[in-house]
């Protein structure tokens, strides 16, 4: 082999090699773990959001404090919010909380919020009417402020060198450190 191309093999390999020791190894597959702290730090750039209901209400989303739940996969994510508007006399606060699965978009390499589930919605001193008014649009809610919201983006550098390696993004699994993104093998 010629000097200068087992100096590029030899720098390739090296290059493969730190990418991989920057993944965690996850039963014998390299992966890549994303901290609450940054999943946090991402989602809270998109709030606060606003979601018009039909001319009755205006709800206002505050940035939701997440938490993970390892036990189903999933994340929670309990949000302030205010709603105000004609169908309300004035101005309310409250909060809800949500739970939703992760998928990976690989178009640009995000992880986002999806199989979203409304857990509760509570808003207090409220009339019996208006209650319920919210109860019926909190899954709209829940759907507008965070379907598809992007928790992580995964950078080119990221996954350059397990994409040469035939790797991509898949299982991502919820753990008590945070979110982690297996990679596995690229059909053929």
């Amino acid at each position: 082999m010629q000097p200068h191309r087992r100096s590029f093999v030899l720098k390739a390999a090296m290059a493969a090699a730190a990418a991989l020791a920057g993944c965690q190894a996850a039963r014998g597959q390299p992966s890549y773990t994303v901290p609450l702290e940054q999943l946090q730090d991402a989602v809270a750039q998109k709030f606060p959001r606003s979601v018009p209901v039909h001319g009755l209400l205006e709800l206002t989303v505050q940035a939701p404090r997440l938490r993970l739940l390892p036990a189903v996969n999933r994340l929670q994510a309990a949000m302030a919010v205010e709603a105000a508007g004609p169908a309300l006399r004035r101005s309310r606060t409250g909060t809800f909380e949500v739970e939703f699965a992760l998928r990976y978009e690989s178009a640009d390499r995000s992880l986002r919020a999806h199989q979203l589930r409304l857990g509760r919605l509570d808003f207090p001193g409220l009339q019996p009417a208006a209650a319920e008014l919210l109860n019926t649009y909190g899954p709209l809610l829940a759907e507008q402020s965070l379907r598809e919201v992007t928790l992580h983006r995964l950078r080119p550098q990221d996954t350059a060198v397990l994409d040469g390696l035939g790797l991509q993004p898949g299982a991502i699994t919820v753990t008590d450190q945070g979110l982690v993104v297996a990679f596995e093998r690229k059909p053929s």
